[in-house]
């Protein structure tokens, strides 16, 4: 798992996205690359999340080493899990 995804209830009609990403996976350049690539996924995604959530999202280490294509089927799974209240 490149990152770990937490979602809470919200009482404004449609999901928000917050992004953590710490030194600890690159330099400033390489954490912002990241924080762009999860808001490109959840801005091209937004008619499939139609569950009202609270999302942060926490990258890992090594994450950007991974695939955008492979960033955001990991993202619209996980999504879908909080979406369903399966626990992850």
């Amino acid at each position: 798992m490149s990152f770990t995804m937490f979602g809470l209830p919200n009482d404004q009609g449609g999901p928000r996205l917050g992004i953590t990403v710490t030194r600890k996976v690159g330099n400033a350049v390489r954490r912002n690359r990241i924080k762009r690539v999860f808001r490109e996924i959840f801005r091209q995604n937004q008619h499939q999340l139609d569950t009202a959530l609270d999302l942060v999202i926490n990258a890992h280490r090594g994450i950007d080493t991974d695939e955008f294509r492979a960033l955001e089927s990991e993202f619209l799974i996980t999504f879908r899990r909080l979406a369903r209240g399966t626990r992850i």
